[in-house]
């Protein structure tokens, strides 16, 4: 189904996409998420807006992106199941498309402990898989998950995330290979900094030809300090720093200068790597430095659609 995203006609089209992440606010100012829109609309393809990442209470996904598609962005609303239960869930995407948004990424989102209201009750009414199961179905059969028919069109461009290097690694393949059968349109993975292990990961992708099926772009994470390399290499579960990064960054006259070096090294790496349809940059309050990756990445200019 051709939605009029963006993001899904520079996939469909062949080109290399390059999406990135705006986090909203802790507050009500718009200003916000236009500043950061103007600063990456000629840089990527679509922006993704976040949803309460680390269960710190932010600005809707929702508000954000609406926000971003008056300013000619193709927005992707994040969705987590931490917080909703069905009801809501199928609401809010009703909203969303009425709005105009057409990318939507499904995800578990972070557990509540890790954010500022630990004792929050988390819902999972659903599952991440369950969800894109259901967006598939509320796209494509037009029917709400208790069967009743949905009014109108609701064309959506579904999106999951997948962790190619959480224990046990073996598993990984066939958790992507679930919410592929569930319907989902893109992939966009968690930050690659182990090369190798990541190559090994999308052997088994192309073995089970799950790389003809969704499109897979890889996480970049900009590396700005020698503390943060030290930090996700030892407290991140789910991302593998090798201690030669952080040795990199340890011995760096420039740190910055030089986490930037880490990322392009990486992107080329990923753009030899068969199956591998763009990069997802999340640059983690470093929103600055994606132009700059995007432009010596060789990546520009952006396909206009």
């Amino acid at each position: 189904m051709k939605t009029g995203s963006n993001l899904e006609k520079v996939l469909e089209g062949g080109y290399f996409a390059v999406t990135a992440e705006v986090g909203p606010p802790k507050g009500t100012s718009a200003t916000v998420i236009r500043r950061k829109g103007e600063l990456l609309k000629l840089y990527c393809d679509a922006m993704n807006v976040t949803d309460n990442q680390t269960a710190i209470v932010r600005m809707s996904s929702l508000s954000g992106c609406v926000i971003l598609k008056e300013m000619g962005i193709d927005p992707v609303m994040q969705m987590v199941v931490r917080d909703r239960n069905r009801i809501a869930i199928q609401s809010d995407i009703l909203g969303a498309v009425a709005l105009g948004i057409r990318n939507v990424l499904c995800l578990s989102g972070d557990h509540q402990r890790f954010g500022n209201h630990p004792d929050a009750k988390g819902v999972y009414d659903i599952d991440s898989i369950q969800l894109v199961q259901t967006l598939k179905n509320m796209r494509d059969e037009k029917k709400f998950i208790c069967g009743e028919e949905i009014s109108g069109e609701m064309p959506l461009f579904i999106g999951a995330a997948k962790n190619p290097f959480a224990d046990p690694f073996e598993y990984r393949v066939i958790r992507l290979a679930k919410k592929v059968m569930a319907g989902v349109d893109f992939i966009q993975t968690q930050a690659v900094f182990d090369t190798n292990k990541f190559k090994r990961w999308m052997e088994m992708v192309r073995d089970q030809g799950l790389d003809k099926k969704v499109h897979i772009l890889a996480g970049i994470i900009p590396i700005k300090s020698v503390g943060m390399a030290r930090y996700m290499r030892d407290n991140v579960s789910g991302i593998s720093v090798p201690d030669e990064i952080v040795t990199r960054m340890e011995g760096a006259k420039n740190v910055k200068e030089e986490g930037v070096k880490i990322s392009l090294e990486i992107i080329d790496q990923l753009k030899e790597v068969e199956g591998i349809h763009g990069i997802h940059i999340m640059a983690v309050a470093w929103e600055d430095i994606v132009p700059v990756i995007v432009e010596r990445a060789g990546l520009l200019p952006r396909p206009i659609m």
